[in-house]
């Protein structure tokens, strides 16, 4: 697992155009399928808070959880002040994927934006489910989406990829393992300072796709089920042109 250091102050800039509203969107309809209301949530992989923040401004008890401390410091200070409706709280908590515990077990554990990627062995990822289902209370649900081995195909086939705006420009580069199905993405990102410099960052970043019947497999092995796999923010099963791979799975 990796911290994301300087990038994570960079990271909602280039992370703006994100379909955040459609996560927490598919959130409620899982909750609403399974007949769930639930009050406390854990935001595994928060980042900067873009998701954690909202859920806590609508009303829920949320713990973002999260290994880097420069993407902490960020979400802290992005909720510094906020004013949250009486039940709405967020803590922020550093805590790895594959092992972590909070104060009280959650309704929700969820963990979007293909974080579950940055695993790279399949124990980890087994670690990770054990965790969710642990932490879960009784009659939860662990959400989450998955990179598929196919767009970690499309990513190597299509690059490199450059972005040039005003204030802010990127190089981007893949490596793909085809046998382990990792990939290896190699940013540089120049960002223009207050002098009309641009100060250069240099982030690698390594993900890992797995195929999604070991994953399902490996859920119901953790204790899960009612195990539900869809494709790319909708309710179709996936398919081979699939990009990202929803999981929903409840603790009975």
């Amino acid at each position: 697992m990796m911290a994301y250091e300087q990038f994570a102050y960079t990271y909602d800039r280039l992370m703006a155009d994100m379909p955040y509203d459609s996560w927490v969107a598919w959130l409620e309809q899982s909750c609403h399928k399974a007949d769930l209301k639930p009050r406390t949530i854990a935001d595994l992989g928060c980042g900067t808070g873009t998701i954690a923040i909202p859920l806590a401004q609508q009303g829920y008890k949320v713990y973002g959880v999260d290994l880097s401390e420069d993407m902490l410091a960020v979400a802290q200070d992005k909720s510094q002040g906020l004013s949250l409706p009486v039940k709405g709280s967020v803590t922020w908590l550093q805590g790895d994927l594959r092992d972590w515990v909070l104060p009280e077990a959650v309704d929700v554990a969820i963990s979007f934006c293909d974080c579950l990627n940055y695993i790279l062995d399949e124990e980890g990822i087994i670690g990770a489910f054990r965790s969710a289902y642990e932490g879960l209370a009784k009659g939860g649900l662990f959400l989450f989406d998955v990179h598929t081995p196919q767009l970690l195909q499309k990513y190597a086939a299509e690059q490199p990829y450059v972005l040039d705006d005003e204030e802010i420009a990127y190089t981007w580069t893949c490596e793909l393992d085809e046998e382990k199905m990792t990939i290896q993405h190699q940013l540089s990102i120049f960002v223009e300072e207050s002098n009309g410099l641009y100060r250069r960052t240099d982030e690698e970043h390594v993900q890992r796709a797995y195929a999604l019947n070991w994953l399902t497999e490996e859920l119901r092995k953790a204790g899960f089920s009612d195990i539900q796999v869809t494709a790319d923010f909708t309710a179709f099963a996936p398919c081979a042109t699939t990009s990202r791979a929803f999981f929903s799975a409840q603790k009975k």
